[in-house]
């Protein structure tokens, strides 16, 4: 059965991933070094591709996970015993569960059987453990070999800020996997979920589930494409997909082989397996061959810029080295100076990031606030019960975005800090030096270790990561060119992990009435907690920020006199060259430079191809 899922126009991977060999050859006759780093840069991105499994509340995801898995009961599925974390499953040789926290602290293993202690609602954690950012469980399936699948929390629905928490998730992930019932049509918070993701999200699969209980289901298809047709016109053309979880488990039971494999054929999980497969390797394979072409752009910037500094140097006389000497001498000055120039430009910045950060950390409590003392005046006693881990997910997508703010801004000073040292020719010599790792990258101190406290307890923890782009790529151009902080390796960005089992350690130690506003005093000192702890873990990662980017920016003017230094030297064995030598030199230095802009020419135009 085909699949439903969305892609830009197809380029043939096989005619990129040649264009790639052939590129990387080229590069091989300019610079064997920076060859090899592409070669090693492209091995690194082997990682399964992801499938992220989100629906509504009790549509049977987990039922489906284990089903696609081979392996009944593995993910929790008991309607008291809903996700309350994301559980990630990936391949392994043998069964084994870890959970998993942001930041530099450490994962914790468990047994596999104390699965549902770690992910359950319902079910209290050992002892002395504070809840997941998620759960990852290895388990060895042929499925698991090829992608990795992420079964969303079921608790809140998508109508609640579980579900902005899974368009945030779902919107990194290779492809979406949507499970919706097969009892009746797509409920209006489905709709809305579908129209909010529909522009954030490229591929997507639609799972009709247990289509073995309602044999309408043929008609809720059809309604569903009506209403995809009005309400979410992006998915009107998706087919979806009919299964069985239960029909494939009682293959299990079978009395014979052919009863079990007619039952799991009839089930739909096979052709899901397959749909999942197709939707998502074609595109994991683009995407890595997209990442080699950023880097191959990168490899090839740089080599023409040392090309045409050679050039330069072959085609002057002595003046050339006046000039380079007192631009050696200019940046000297301004590694001395704590005055002037890059050091004002990168303050100030900083200054902004932190103002900015402040404001937006004010402005998102302040929203959640607002939207749950709105949700706590409309809500039922079930409503009520489930509001710690609303609040849980809504900590989270606050999380999220501020760590995707703090990154810009640091980002932005760094830029900006850049552009005041260095020419666009220099910084392409120094993008593709922090990009290619040729010294220990910087990275930013975690958090100083402190007695754990009641309050603490509202904070997982928090931590730093080091990154040089999608896939180890070393550096996005997919916006020109633009050199950040993670992507280029000059520093590692802050990552904030505030809230991230919060509402669960709330709703686990202050035990609320059912009396709504008791509910919205609890909510107001929550919220507050978090903003408090928000703020100074703010404060604290600019603060590093600062100095680790000043300590990363020294590093790259340091970088740059060395360069000015051997560029110097050849000009002077230039200048002692005769006539000839100097004319077949440059004859093969132009060579080269020529076949370094065609390949970066080249990389740039599939990579295009390919968005």
């Amino acid at each position: 059965m085909t699949s439903a899922f969305f892609q830009p126009r197809a380029t043939p991977i096989e005619k990129v991933r040649k264009g790639c060999d052939s590129l990387i050859a080229s590069l091989q006759d300019i610079d064997a070094g920076a060859a090899n780093w592409v070669r090693d840069t492209r091995e690194r991105q082997q990682g399964a591709p992801a499938i992220v499994v989100v629906g509504e509340t009790k549509r049977g995801k987990s039922s489906l996970v284990n089903a696609m898995l081979a392996s009944p009961g593995l993910s929790p599925v008991d309607a008291e015993v809903a996700t309350a974390t994301y559980l990630r499953f990936v391949s392994g040789d043998e069964p084994r569960a870890q959970a998993c926290y942001p930041g530099q602290r450490p994962p914790v293993p468990f047994e596999l059987a104390e699965l549902a202690n770690w992910t359950s609602a319902t079910s209290e954690l050992p002892e002395g453990q504070l809840p997941p950012s998620y759960v990852e469980v290895a388990y060895p399936c042929p499925l698991l070999a090829r992608v990795s699948l992420v079964d969303t929390p079921g608790v809140g629905g998508l109508d609640s800020m579980h579900g902005e928490l899974a368009i945030e998730a779902a919107a990194s992930a290779t492809a979406l996997l949507f499970v919706v019932d097969a009892s009746s049509p797509f409920t209006a918070s489905e709709l809305n979920f579908l129209r909010k993701m529909s522009d954030r999200v490229e591929t997507v699969l639609f799972a009709l589930s247990k289509t073995d209980a309602f044999k309408g289901w043929r008609q809720v298809a059809a309604a569903n494409t009506e209403l995809l047709a009005t309400h979410a016109p992006r998915f009107a053309d998706a087919e979806f997909l009919p299964v069985s979880a239960r029909m494939f488990e009682l293959a299990g039971n079978a009395p014979s082989d052919d009863a079990a494999a007619m039952l799991r054929q009839k089930s739909g999980v096979i052709a899901l397996q397959t749909a999942v497969q197709e939707a998502v390797i074609g595109k994991a394979d683009a995407l890595r061959e997209a990442n080699t072409l950023r880097t191959l752009v990168t490899a090839f910037e740089e080599q023409a810029a040392r090309l045409t500094a050679e050039r330069r140097a072959l085609n002057s006389g002595e003046s050339e080295g006046d000039a380079l000497r007192e631009r050696r001498d200019a940046l000297r000055a301004e590694r001395k100076s704590s005055t002037r120039g890059w050091q004002l430009t990168l303050r100030s910045e900083i200054q902004r990031a932190r103002t900015d950060c402040t404001h937006e950390v004010a402005r998102q409590m302040r929203d959640v606030q607002s939207w749950f003392r709105q949700r706590i005046d409309g809500a039922d006693a079930d409503v009520l019960n489930a509001l710690p881990q609303e609040v849980d997910s809504a900590l989270q997508l606050v999380s999220s975005r501020l760590n995707t703010l703090l990154d810009q801004r640091l980002n932005a000073a760094t830029n900006n800090a850049l552009a005041e040292l260095f020419s666009e020719d220099e910084l392409r010599v120094i993008r593709a030096q922090f990009a290619r790792g040729d010294s220990r990258p910087v990275v930013l101190r975690p958090p100083d270790k402190r007695p754990a406290t009641a309050e603490d307890k509202l904070m997982v923890g928090m931590g730093t990561y080091m990154g040089i782009g999608a896939s180890g790529t070393g550096l996005s151009l997919a916006t020109g060119g633009a050199m950040t902080l993670a992507t280029a390796g000059l520093v590692a960005v802050p990552v904030l992990a505030v809230g991230l089992g919060a509402g669960w350690w709330i709703g686990r130690t202050r035990r609320h009435a059912a009396n709504k506003q008791h509910v919205k005093t609890w909510l107001t000192e929550a919220i507050a907690d978090a903003r408090s702890a928000v703020d100074q873990l703010v404060s604290e990662q600019i603060i590093d920020a600062e100095h680790q980017l000043s300590l990363a920016l020294d590093e790259a003017l340091t970088r740059r006199i060395e360069a000015i230094e051997a560029e110097i030297k050849e000009v002077d064995k230039t200048l002692k060259l005769s006539a000839a030598e100097k004319s077949k030199q440059l004859a093969a230095v132009s060579a080269h430079l020529t076949e370094a802009e065609n390949g970066r020419e080249t990389a740039q135009t599939l990579l295009g191809s390919l968005r």
